[in-house]
């Protein structure tokens, strides 16, 4: 956070949950997502309409349970919606892991 003076947090927007699947990225590096629900998607994808970030990201404050952090949702073309990268901490905190169903709990950084 930006703590010069007269610094704005930035807008928090709309608050959305759901339960979805971790899966592992096949690739050389091991990403973890949870793929959102297409109709969540295209909520979001109306709600931040010429807002997105580089390559199409969407800045979101995401939780699964008690753990929170920052991070980005990033379009999936091939399956039509958006992807939330799961991080190593985050999954060891929660004691999950890839095949296992989370619930998500997102806010939109606007």
């Amino acid at each position: 956070m930006d703590t010069t003076p007269g610094a704005r947090e930035p807008a928090r927007g709309p608050t959305f949950a759901f339960t979805a699947e971790l899966w592992e990225y096949e690739g050389a590096a091991a990403w973890i997502f949870v793929s959102l629900p297409a109709e969540l998607a295209d909520d979001i994808r109306e709600l931040t309409e010429g807002r997105r970030n580089g390559f199409g990201s969407v800045k979101v404050l995401a939780a699964i349970d008690d753990t929170r952090w920052s991070t980005s949702l990033f379009p999936d073309s091939a399956r039509g919606t958006f992807l939330l990268p799961v991080k190593k901490a985050v999954r060891v905190a929660e004691g999950v892991t890839v095949g296992d169903a989370v619930t998500i709990h997102l806010q939109l950084v606007l």
